[in-house]
Formats: C-alpha cells, structure tokens, sequence
C-alpha cells in the first residue's frame, strides 16, 4: 500500500470595512468568483472557506447568486464555510463582551446563509494571545488556524507540523491548524509538479499527516502578477486541482472538521502570544525592524537552528509606535463602554453594528501595505465609531476630563449636539479629534509623517536604479519580496514631522523665525473647563499664553472658536509672529473634486498648497459629505495651506497619499513690555447630510 497524506486547504477571503465598491468587484472578478468555479469543476478538491463580514454583506447585495453557489457547495461537503469575528477584528484588541458578540454574530450569520453553524474561526491576522481558546470555544468554535511561526514558538518541530493540536484556557479547549510554511510558499507560486513531490516525499504509511495551507484567498489572482498565473495560461489551480484529484490514490483533501472528526490531535500545545513573523517585524521601531529582518535572513540562509526562536514585537506594540492608532483604539474603547451601557432595544443593536464595524482591524496596525495610512478605510473606521457614540449620547453633548488615550495623564472632552473635541492638554493642549456627528466626519485625522521600515529599501531601490541597475518586474511569488513605486523620485517626499498633527496648535516666534518656548508639545495647564469650553495656559521666558477653546450651535450648524492672548513680560518690547495651526482631513486625495479650499471667486482642490491674503473669506469643505466649514480671523491675517503626504506600501507599489491638509494662520505681533493682545480663529461649519436621519428614512 503507498504511503499516504491528506491536505487541508483553508482559504481567507478579506474585504475592510470601508474598501471602495469597485475594489470588492475587482478582486470578485479576479480571485473570489474563480475559485468558486474551479471547486465546482473540480468536485473531489475539498477546501475551507472564510469571508470576511463586509465582504459577505457585498456579495449577498451584489453577488445573491454567489451565495447559493457557495450553499450548494457547502450541501455536498466539499466546502467548509469558516466563521470567526464578524467584521474582521484583532479579537484581542477588543472588551471580552466585544470578542464574544463579534464572534457570535458571525456565527449566526453564517448560519442563516448557509444552513449550519461554523466550527472553526478564522483568526485576523492570526494575532493570538493565550486567552483566545477561552473566547472561541464561549462562542462556540472548536478550531482555528494558526502559522508555523506559532507553533515553532510552543516548541513543535517542522516535521511535527503536520497535523492538529489541543490546547485550552479556562477549561475550555481550542483545537489548532498549524499552516505548514513549505505549502504557504508553494501554493500558488511554484509549479504543481513541486507541490506534489513535496506532499509525497511528507506521506506516511499509516497516512496520519495533514498537510495544512492557510492564507489569503487574494494570492489566486489579485495580487499583481497572479491572475494570469493561476487563472489565465499559467492556470495553475486548475492544474493543481486536476493533479489532485490524478493522484487521489495517496492525496486526497480533507475540510478541517472532516479531519478533526477521524483523526486525534497530535498532542497538547500552549502557543505565545505571536502572529506571522512579518507582522512581528513590523510592530518594531523602523530601526529594529530592519535589524530584525537582517537577523532572521542571515540565519534562515545559515540554516540555523535559531530560526524557530526568533520573535519581533507583539501586536499591541502600533499603539506605542503610533499616536494616531493609540487614538482610535481607546475612542473604539470609550465608545463600546457607551453602548454596553445603552438600555436594550433597536438604538442599541444598531449602535453595536456602527461599533463592530468600526473595530475592522486594518486600520489599527501598519505593515509593508497600507494600514492605517490608508485614509477611506481610516476615515471610514472613525465614521462608525462616530456613529456609535451619536446614538449613544441621543441629542446630548459628550464632554468630561479623564485619561482617554489611557497614558496617566487626562484629556478634556468637549461637545455640543453637532461635534465633539478631544482635546490633550499634556501634548500641546493641541485637538486631537473634531467629531462632526451628523455627517460623520473624523475633520481632525491627519497622520503624522514618520520614518517607516521601508521607506530604506525605497532609497535603495531608486539609488539601485540611479546605478543603472535593472529592477525585476513583479512576478507571482511571495507579495512581501517585490519592490515598485508609482513614481520615480519618491524618495525626495520622505519628509517626517517633528510633532504629531493635532489641530488649534499655537507657535510663538521671533524675528528671525525662531520659535520660542514649547506651545506645540509642551504640557499646558488646565485652568478650567465646562462641557463647551476649556481655558488652559502656558508660561515661556517672557511670555505668558493663554488660550480659551469653545464650541457651540445646534446638530448641524456650529462653531469652534480658539481664542490666544498673549502676554509680554520681558523686559522689553517683543516683535515676532503668533502662528496656529491646523490639521484637517476631508478625504481630498487624489483631486477629489468634491473636496476644495474657497476663497472671494475661487477655488482650488483640498489636495493643492496655496495661500491668501489677509480679509479674504475662506473656507473649505467636501460637498459629497455634506461639511462646509467657513474660517473668520480677529484680527485678519494672511492664511496658507500645504497637502500633508506620506509615502506608504501597497499591493501596487510605493506610492505618495494625501492624509490632510494643514492650515496655517499666522499673525505679525508687536508687544510693549507687560502689553497684551488677544487673536482668535473661529471655524463655523454646516452639515447638510445626516446619516442617522439617512439610515432611519432607509429603514
């Protein structure tokens, strides 16, 4: 009798929370619809199948019919539909009450579309912590997948990853799929004829192996270079799926709960808190990261016997890299804190939609592809978390001081029944977050300029190609080894910022430019404050500044109001500049028309730098959203604006994004000893949409 193995392939289809509609048709077309009709051409290959919740949703409005293919699928047993958290959270990022509904919801889901519960979870970027076998099997899960990279740190061999593993907490018990790394990185990149050498050479007699593939279902077709390997002349999973099926006498396919059900784990494993190796990587400063990767490449050439033990950073390290991430985990955090304490009934159910929507984990971490630099999908995040907290709060204002960003030092919390301001007195007293409620609009999210990992490999490349150096074209292997960019030169837009881009930031300088004091990251002191407005200070050598922050108007009409008075007390008169700037994002990327700065009889895209002269009226907004926002000066002085760009990674390439734009208002002030003059900033805006009317009318 030949010896004999069986594979177990599990694949993950993702769409974001936020992604444009002709991007979820785009990938459809090219990797998720192929591969429902290859498995309906070829009925032996057995395969489990997850979908993220937003791309579940997409499908059943546009794509019904693929959903009753995916059923009939699903009938015969040839598909195992996955489960997990429904909207595509970290679940370890989230309340225990939050991980078990989105884990629930998803379930009950599934249930309803495909007439049976799931068993096994699909973990979000497999970032795991020793609590989650607690969470999956409360919510019903036996099973989930995780990489070799997770079973290498419980102390399993590679030739020990071929099949399941026990593990539990709390009593209760998790089953794991440990991905086996040569299938991860033969599937679909090299020929099939190497695929099935490799699963012979790993057969038993007793035929007790499972060979397991877990990864993205984007691989077979989306990625650039892919679509024609797998699906055009290369067709290698129809290749792959006949070769299959002409050696089913040794291969056969299993679905991981027809595995599960014939075959006893290989033996008990508690796994460290880990995720795949690249994320590790990418949660470490730039440096170390980069460091990091050097390490494990030399000592995977090396063949050394430390590659198992190698570990980068934990998941939960984005929220010290980065601000901004930090900032959106504990406004998710405060808002699930206001719904769980919502009385039942329809406002709640639909304020924990808007809450699980907004816990979708792309935008709560950043590796070598988008993250949270991609700002629809950040935008978009923030829109239902605003959502949650606008009905959360009804027709009341939001405000109070406490430590919301969880750093031991507290923030003020301002809000009128239209907008809501998160202020951080430690770091500026600069506003961290303008909350516009009725549209939805996060105005204040603009990402600071920071010095990323690749952003060294995208000086190297362009110094490569300076050497007149041929660079590779992309090709269908692993996405992370590929190097592009969108536009020559992009190295000269690695410009990184020295603070973060809050808003109502105040800068004092003298006459050669120099800036006195610490106004912008300095802590202030926090005089006094009310639900609308706050009065905090800050004393430099010879000045005094103090600075009053108020918000009024109704639900959709409004005002912020920054007032500065500056006080001399130097010796001597002081000539210099008062400055204040602003950070605001109204998603004008790209020349979005609908976005723009006005000002007298013109207008320019929100995306372009300029400038006006003192008494001009301008004002800015993005109509699509329904936000216009008109700016008056006391006293009148001249206003400038630049596009605040990052360069970031994504499947095509380096490329340059528009996170915002920053406003600048800066006043020539002259003051006689003990003088002082007051300049203040007032931003009226007016929302013409309504969401949560929109969505009531539609219900």
């Amino acid at each position: 009798m030949p010896s004999r193995i069986s594979l177990a392939l599990v694949i993950h289809n993702h769409q974001p929370v936020g992604n444009f509609g002709w991007v979820f048709e785009d990938v459809f077309q090219r990797a998720y619809e192929p591969m429902i009709g290859a498995l309906e051409r070829h009925p032996l290959v057995k395969v489990g199948l997850h979908y993220s919740g937003p791309l579940l949703e997409w499908m059943e409005a546009n794509q019904p019919q693929t959903i009753d293919r995916l059923r009939a699928l699903v009938s015969r047993r040839q598909v195992e539909i996955l489960g997990g958290g429904l909207y595509e959270p970290i679940l370890v990022a989230l309340p225990q009450r939050d991980r078990h509904g989105q884990l629930v919801r998803m379930r009950d889901e599934l249930e309803r579309l495909f007439d049976t519960p799931p068993t096994g979870a699909w973990l979000a970027e497999r970032v795991w912590e020793p609590s989650l076998p607690f969470d999956l099997a409360e919510a019903g899960y036996q099973y989930t997948v995780l990489d070799d990279n997770h079973l290498s740190g419980a102390a399993v061999k590679d030739e020990d990853m071929w099949g399941t593993y026990t593990t539990d907490d709390q009593g209760r018990r998790l089953t794991i799929l440990g991905t086996e790394k040569g299938l991860r990185y033969l599937i679909p990149f090299r020929p099939v004829s190497e695929l099935i050498d490799y699963l012979r050479a790993a057969a038993t007699e007793d035929g007790h192996r499972l060979g397991i593939m877990g990864d993205d279902g984007e691989k077979f077709g989306a990625w650039p270079g892919t679509f024609e390997h797998c699906w055009g002349a290369g067709r290698w999973v129809d290749d792959c799926f006949e070769a299959i099926a002409e050696n089913a006498d040794w291969l056969t396919t299993a679905t991981p709960s027809e595995w599960m059900s014939r075959e006893p784990p290989i033996g008990r494993i508690y796994v460290p808190t880990s995720s795949y190796v690249e994320m590790t990587q990418w949660a470490l400063p730039p440096e170390d990261a980069n460091i990091f990767a050097r390490v494990v490449a030399d000592a995977m050439k090396a063949s050394s016997p430390a590659v198992p033990f190698l570990r980068g950073g934990l998941w939960r390290n984005f929220q010290a890299r980065y601000r901004e991430i930090n900032d959106l985990h504990k406004q998710m955090l405060r808002v699930s804190a206001g719904v769980e304490a919502m009385a039942p009934g329809v406002l709640r159910e639909r304020a924990l939609d808007h809450l699980y929507r907004g816990q979708s984990n792309d935008c709560y971490w950043h590796g070598l592809f988008g993250g949270v630099y991609i700002v629809h999908m950040r935008m978009a995040t923030l829109a239902a978390l605003i959502a949650a907290e606008d009905l959360v709060a009804g027709e009341a204002a939001l405000s109070g001081t406490s430590d919301y960003d969880l750093d031991g030092l507290d923030e003020v919390l301002l809000g009128t029944p239209g907008q809501t301001v998160l202020v951080d007195v430690a770091e500026g007293a600069g506003i961290t977050s303008w909350d516009l409620r009725a549209s939805r609009v996060a105005l204040a999210s603009v990402i600071r300029r920071r010095p990323e990992a690749y952003h060294q490999s995208l000086r190297e490349m362009e110094a490569a190609k300076a050497r007149g150096e041929k660079i590779a074209a992309r090709t269908a292997t692993s996405i992370h080894d590929e190097l592009m960019a969108k536009e020559s030169g992009l190295s000269a837009a690695l410009v990184y910022d020295d603070h973060e881009r809050r808003s109502g930031l105040v800068r004092v300088t003298d006459g050669s430019g120099q800036e006195l004091g610490d106004f912008v990251k300095g802590e202030w002191r926090l005089q006094s404050n009310t639900d609308s407005a706050v009065v905090l200070s800050r004393g430099a050598p010879g000045f005094f500044v103090r600075r009053t922050l108020s918000l009024g108007g109704t639900r959709l009409d409004g005002w912020l109001s920054v007032a500065i008075e500056v006080q001399n007390r130097g010796l001597g008169s002081f000539d210099g500049t008062l400055e204040v700037e602003w950070n605001l994002n109204l998603m004008g990327g790209g020349g979005n028309p609908e976005a723009y700065f006005r000002w007298d009889e013109n207008e320019v895209r929100f995306d372009t730098d300029g400038s006006v002269p003192a008494g001009s009226a301008l004002a800015f907004g993005n109509r699509y959203e329904g936000v216009g926002v008109a700016v008056s000066l006391d006293p009148p002085t001249e206003q400038n604006w630049f596009s605040v760009e990052t360069v970031s990674n994504s499947e095509a390439g380096f490329e340059r994004v528009h996170q915002g734009s920053c406003l600048t208002q800066r006043w020539p002030m002259q003051l006689a000893p003990t003088e002082q003059r007051t300049f203040s900033t007032t931003m009226r805006f007016t929302q013409s949409r309504d969401r949560a009317a929109e969505e009531s009318r539609a219900d």
